[in-house]
């Protein structure tokens, strides 16, 4: 029996403001809650959205050190770009603040000190680089040296950008501090540890157990995590840029930005209702739903909840429907390759037309899987859905009325059988709606209003009431009517959806709001109530505006490619012998699993069937491979590669893949396939 809750409190992934949102950002996180959010309101539920802008961490520092100033003044320009971004694209939040105020300092600070003070955590000292010049520890990011793997002179100390190897700062060669530019040394320090080895139980039931209706993205990328085994992590960092440890003994050290940046949900809360946030959060009527993208399932699902657990006064996440990614014309979006469709940029280019933004990206919503966003599909639904199907039929109607009933709804005669089919065709909408949006399923909602939208369009063509007006005005009232009836029903079921649209047919029909339980009501508007003025809902996008976006991006690459360090083909190496090659154990297997490695962007884990036994190895082609359509092809790999261990996992071999000029990597696979074993010589 599903629980009936008296408020619903939504969050929404709290954006990195070390640069401005994209396209990426809104369809996967931003743009879903807010559909949900006011779909809630529309039926007059009690619902709260928490925003705000994440504001620690070592990209920010690395940043404000690139640009010669202070993390706080990264911090503060990047946040008034996004929060007006999400101004600008109608995103409703209740509250948009952000982890630098002192309200959010004051909440992680004690959120934290209750947990110690309870023996929540587990001190663990281990060796790590200090920069002896500048007097401090060194994140990984701060660490260059040559790569292991490649040779790259300039692999950072989490991974090499050149090869994709994912690397621990001790792995590096001639390792540098670029800080200083010092040889860094090692030395002792102390960190916290949240041990979520010890929350696994209670995890493992709550998710897999209690939670099986969670979409699959989000419920298998869970399993993995908990049949894997979870694992002790570090709750504090070496470093200036964060809220301070509450220790004595922990000076110079703040907390790691995984524990602190979900802290701001309710730190906001705090903010906006500092009387009654409580409700909001320790309630067990209350209903929390987290929206997110897949990079973070495993922190709001897994690592949030023990931490709130752990604390034992709040509630936990009732779903948390992640999306996956949307790529751009084909290419991962990329910030520090500036390749994506940054939103203040857009709206700069198309003044007026966030609505046609929100309606592509929700019908191209990556629910499931990784979608791509192209601008000729842009150009496509704009043209061919909101212009010609629903814009047309919304200024048909009201201009039809204009011309002959004086711009006044006219009285609604005797209904045909036609008339009471094209009813029947809608009246059950609310409740497809409803069952769509109450299940996450934002694209198939949209698709069931744009539905009645075609509904209308298509009646209007069919009775062809310009015709019928030189013979049978009455007959032509009682479609106008019902034509305006539907209109008006466009208005409510789009309202989640395409907010400033749904203003302007308000306004066009002279009307207040109307509520969630009107929908599917041809009672709407009564006969001689006086319209507004009508006027275009959606304007067609010509190809010469496409194109100029198109070209924007070829300019983009041809930049990004002339920065390239690298020529256009490796040089090739020294000859070797014949019998150092063969030292070269390269075979073929079959891969019987794959998946992402946790907290990294390019590793991907592979179980392999050698033919003799299963290996574990790990390859750095997430980025350009799903790990579901890699499972059961056959491979390349170098079987007598010693052991290693990359992210704590023990790394059996190296999978060949080859590179292309643009640094995208392709697996070398047989073209046939082979028994498992087979060897490559």
């Amino acid at each position: 029996m599903t629980k009936k809750y008296k408020r619903t409190l939504v969050t929404s992934a709290l954006p990195y403001a070390n640069g401005p949102v994209h396209i990426g950002h809104m369809a996967g996180v931003y743009i879903p809650a807010d559909i949900y959010v006011r779909y809630l309101r529309l039926k007059g539920e009690d619902v709260l959205f928490i925003g705000g802008s994440d504001e620690h961490g070592v990209p920010i520092t690395i940043r404000a050190k690139k640009e010669n100033t202070t993390p706080q003044a990264i911090v503060d320009k990047y946040h008034e770009i996004i929060k007006k971004s999400f101004e600008d694209f109608g995103i409703s939040f209740d509250v948009y603040s952000r982890t630098s105020s002192d309200i959010h300092k004051k909440t992680a600070s004690d959120f934290f000190k209750k947990l110690y003070d309870k023996g929540e955590f587990e001190e663990q000292t281990s060796e790590q680089y200090y920069d002896e010049e500048a007097q401090m520890f060194l994140a990984d990011r701060y660490i260059m040296g040559e790569c292991p793997r490649c040779g790259n002179p300039d692999a950072y100390g989490d991974q090499c950008e050149s090869c994709g190897s994912s690397l621990n700062p001790t792995d590096l060669i001639n390792p540098r501090s670029t800080i200083s530019g010092s040889a860094p040394v090692m030395r002792e320090t102390k960190h916290w540890y949240l041990p979520l080895d010890k929350h696994e139980a209670w995890l493992r039931q709550w998710i897999l157990e209690d939670h099986k209706e969670w979409k699959s993205n989000v419920y298998g990328q869970c399993k993995s995590w908990l049949d894997t085994g979870l694992h002790p992590r570090a709750v504090s960092r070496d470093l200036d840029w964060g809220v301070p440890i509450p220790l004595p003994e922990a000076k110079g050290k703040v907390l790691y930005v995984w524990f602190d940046a979900p802290i701001g949900y309710i730190s906001n809360t705090i903010e906006l209702l500092p009387d009654s946030w409580e409700t909001w959060w320790k309630s067990e009527d209350t209903k929390l739903v987290h929206f997110i993208g897949k990079d973070n399932i495993v922190f709001h699902c897994i690592v949030f909840p023990a931490m709130l657990k752990a604390d034992g006064s709040y509630i936990l996440p009732e779903n948390v429907p992640a999306n996956e990614f949307l790529n751009l014309e084909g290419d991962k979006i990329s910030t520090s390759r500036n390749w994506a469709v940054w939103l203040h940029e857009y709206l700069e280019d198309f003044p007026g037309k966030s609505d046609v933004l929100r309606y592509v990206l929700t019908a191209n919503a990556p629910e499931t899987k990784d979608n791509d966003f192209t601008w000729k599909d842009f150009q496509a639904r704009n043209n061919n859905e909101l212009v010609a199907i629903f814009g047309n039929f919304v200024n048909r109607a009201l201009v039809l009325t204009q011309k002959y009933f004086d711009n006044k709804v006219p009285a609604c005669g005797e209904l045909t059988d036609y008339d009471k089919e094209t009813i029947a065709e809608f009246k059950n909408v609310k409740e497809t709606i409803e069952n769509y949006l109450g299940n996450y399923r934002f694209r198939d909602a949209l698709k069931e209003a744009m539905n009645l939208a075609r509904i209308g369009n298509k009646y209007l063509a069919d009775t062809e009431p310009w015709k019928l007006a030189k013979t049978d005005m009455e007959r032509v009232a009682t479609i106008l009517n019902l034509s305006l009836q539907i209109t008006a029903n466009l208005a409510i079921a789009f309202e989640p959806f395409l907010p400033d649209s749904s203003k302007k047919i308000l306004q066009f029909l002279n009307t207040n709001n109307f509520g969630w339980h009107q929908l599917g009501n041809t009672a709407l508007l009564p006969a001689g109530h006086q319209l507004g003025e009508a006027s275009l809902l959606f304007e067609k996008i010509e190809d010469e505006t496409i194109e100029k976006q198109v070209q924007k991006l070829l300019d983009t690459k041809k930049a990004n490619a002339e920065e390239e360090v690298k020529i256009e083909t490796a040089p090739q190496k020294a000859n070797i012998e014949f019998d150092d090659f063969g030292k070269i154990d390269i075979r073929v297997g079959t891969i019987l699993e794959c998946q992402k490695v946790p907290k990294t962007d390019k590793l991907l884990q592979f179980l392999i069937d050698d033919g003799m036994k299963k290996r574990t190895i790990i390859s750095g082609i997430a980025a350009f491979y799903n790990p579901e359509e890699l499972v059961g092809k056959q491979v390349c790999f170098i079987a007598n590669l010693a052991p290693r261990k990359l992210r704590g996992i023990l790394s059996e071999g190296m999978i060949l893949s080859a590179e292309n000029s643009d640094g995208s990597l392709a697996l070398i696979q047989p073209i046939k396939e082979v028994k498992p074993g087979s060897q490559v010589g």
